[in-house]
C-alpha cells in the first residue's frame, strides 16, 4: 500500500487495514484525509484477494469530525468550493459503504459528526465501551447532510430525525441499541471482538458477499448518485448561509452562536 499522511494502509493475511492517523488532534479528518482515504478504499477495491476491510483510529479517539484548520478554510469557500468539497466527503461514503468486501469499524473512541458518518457507512461496527457519538452539526447551524443517507439506513429515520435536530452525544450502549453499532465490548476486548468478526467473514464466500451488499443495496432502493449530489448540495448552501456562517465563526471563537439566549 502507499505511504500516507494522514492514514495508514496495510494488507496482512488477505485483510486490509486503515487507520485514521491524526492522533494528536483525535483523527479529526481535512480535505488530506478524505483524499486519501477515497484512494485507499478504491485501490483496494481492485485486490480480489481481500476477504475484508477493518477501520479504527489510532490513539483513543475513532475520528473527532471536521479538522478546526479544515473548517477555518470551508468558512471562506465560495458556494463552488463548498460544493466540491462536500461532493469529496459524500464520495468518500459511497465507497466505504459499497466497497465489496465487509467493512468493519473497530470502534476505539469517540466518533463525532462525519466520524459517526463513517461509522454508518461500515458494514460490521463494534465498539469500545468507551466509544460516544454525536452528530453535532446543527450546533454550529449546519446539518450531517453527506453521511445521512447511511445513518437513516443504519438508526431508521424517526431516530435519526431526534438525533440529527439535538446534537445529543450517547454512549457505545446506546449506539448498540439504536443500530449504529453492532456490538459493544470492554475496551480490553476490543482486538478479539474485531478478531472474531474478522474470522466469521473469512468463512463466507467472497463474491457472494459482495453480491450481497449489492442485493441489499438494490431491495433498499436508495439512489445514491442523486443523493450524493443532493446530500453535498444541501451542506454547501449551509456553510454559505448566515446562520451557517454565524455558527462556523462561533464555533471557531469559542462563543455560543446569537441564537442561543444566555
Amino acid at each position: 500500500m502507499k505511504d500516507y499522511q494522514t492514514i495508514v494502509a496495510a494488507i496482512k493475511d488477505d485483510i486490509a487495514h486503515i487507520k485514521l492517523n491524526r492522533p494528536d488532534i483525535r483523527n479529526a479528518f481535512n480535505e488530506v484525509m478524505i483524499a486519501e482515504l477515497n484512494d485507499a478504499f478504491l485501490n483496494l477495491k481492485e485486490d480480489n484477494s481481500l476477504r475484508a476491510v477493518v477501520m479504527t483510529g489510532e490513539g483513543k479517539s475513532f475520528c473527532a469530525g471536521a479538522d478546526l484548520h479544515w473548517m477555518r478554510k470551508m468558512k471562506d469557500y465560495t458556494y463552488e468550493e463548498n460544493l466540491k468539497d462536500a461532493l469529496e466527503l459524500a464520495e468518500l461514503m459511497y465507497n466505504v459503504y459499497t466497497f465489496p468486501r465487509p467493512v468493519i469499524g473497530r470502534i476505539n473512541g469517540a466518533a463525532i459528526g462525519g466520524g459517526t458518518g463513517l461509522v454508518a457507512a461500515c458494514d460490521i461496527v463494534i465498539a469500545a465501551g468507551s466509544a460516544k457519538f454525536s452528530f453535532s452539526e446543527v450546533k454550529i447551524g449546519l446539518v450531517p447532510a453527506c453521511i445521512s443517507p447511511y445513518v437513516v439506513m443504519r438508526v431508521g429515520l424517526s431516530r435519526s430525525n431526534r438525533l440529527f435536530l439535538t446534537g445529543e452525544r450517547f454512549k457505545a450502549k446506546t449506539a448498540v441499541k439504536y443500530g449504529l453499532a453492532d456490538e459493544v465490548v470492554d475496551d480490553d476486548d476490543l482486538d478479539k471482538a474485531v478478531e472474531e468478526a474478522v474470522k466469521q467473514v473469512s468463512n463466507s464466500g467472497p463474491r457472494a458477499m459482495g453480491v450481497s451488499k449489492e442485493l441489499l443495496r438494490k431491495v433498499g432502493d436508495y439512489n445514491f448518485n442523486e443523493l450524493k449530489k443532493y446530500t453535498a448540495e444541501v451542506i454547501a448552501k449551509l456553510r454559505i448561509s448566515d446562520e451557517g456562517q454565524e455558527g462556523l465563526n462561533a464555533f471557531l471563537e469559542k462563543r455560543s452562536p446569537n441564537w442561543i439566549k444566555e
